[in-house]
């Protein structure tokens, strides 16, 4: 199996494992999906995070009011009644003026954090030093166990404009929103290797050749912003090796210039009595214990 370091600029995204007759076309396919589907699954744990916090979203008209505001508009949430959390609210309002501020109980709010935490670290840049690769089950299971946690908490489900129910239901609204800016197009991402896009039209081994235990770092991206900058000849961590051996070598040189400049001291032609010994015939007389 071919091994694929996928970096997007010079931070690492994931792993992912192929075959090298792949074709490109279908690699790429791949590889948008899983980048998208982490996009996806962060998005997800940000916005529970905060349902979990402060309880759902307010309809658009009532977000960032004041309650005077409300009552002197005489707006009203259809929903807060019905998408209640398990075991009744306490509550915690929204400095945002987001959402009703209605959050779910401890034990509630817990089962969402703790579903997070697992979606998180399945997603995490981690996993790369760690050498797990990402896969779509991977991204699938992250989601389905997202969406079984808030069902348990939500079982009356979310209003319809929640961006977690948006999410869950594949009608999340990203035009103009910075997360809309990392999503990458599946017809128009290129991946980059050795400093060139890698063509579509190709299958893998084109580029690798026959050894299917190779592995490379290459570099996913919109069409038309040009080739990314290349990979260091060596990693951080070489680098950081490269410094503490150069440091260890510089301080053994030091060493060696302080023995060799105190080192006359320890000649024969140093000692003031080297003349009386040699007329003696005792100079060069070593004492040892018998």
């Amino acid at each position: 199996m071919v091994k694929l370091h996928i970096k997007r600029g010079d931070e690492s995204q994931f792993l992912y494992e192929t075959i090298l007759p792949t074709l490109m076309s279908e690699l790429m396919l791949q590889l948008v999906r899983l980048f998208n589907g982490r996009l996806k699954v962060d998005r997800l744990c940000q916005e529970i995070e905060l349902l979990s916090q402060h309880g759902v979203l307010l309809p658009g008209n009532m977000q960032g009011l004041t309650d005077e505001q409300i009552s002197e508009l005489k707006l009203r949430d259809e929903f807060e009644e019905v998408c209640v959390p398990s075991g009744g609210h306490v509550m915690n309002p929204d400095p945002m003026g987001r959402r009703n501020g209605r959050a779910p109980n401890d034990k509630m709010k817990d089962i969402l954090k703790r579903t997070v935490s697992e979606a998180k670290t399945a997603i995490s840049k981690n996993q790369v030093k760690a050498g797990v690769c990402l896969s779509e089950e991977m991204i699938r299971d992250a989601l389905d166990k997202l969406r079984g946690a808030v069902t348990i908490v939500y079982p009356m489900n979310l209003p319809p404009y929640d961006p977690v129910r948006l999410e869950f239901e594949g009608n999340e609204e990203l035009a103009g929103t910075q997360a809309g800016t990392l999503v990458l197009e599946e017809d128009s991402a290129q991946l980059w290797w050795a400093g060139k896009a890698l063509a579509r039209d190709k299958k893998l081994s084109d580029y690798l050749g026959r050894n299917e235990k190779t592995t490379i770092v290459a570099k996913l991206q919109r069409k038309g912003q040009g080739a990314p900058g290349r990979e260091p000849v060596f990693s951080e961590e070489e680098q950081k090796k490269m410094m503490a051996y150069a440091y260890k070598k510089q301080e053994e040189f030091k060493k060696l210039d302080a023995d060799s400049e105190d080192g006359y001291l320890n000649t024969g032609w140093t000692d003031p009595h080297s003349l009386k010994k040699q007329l003696a015939g005792v100079s060069n007389v070593s004492w040892r214990p018998s």
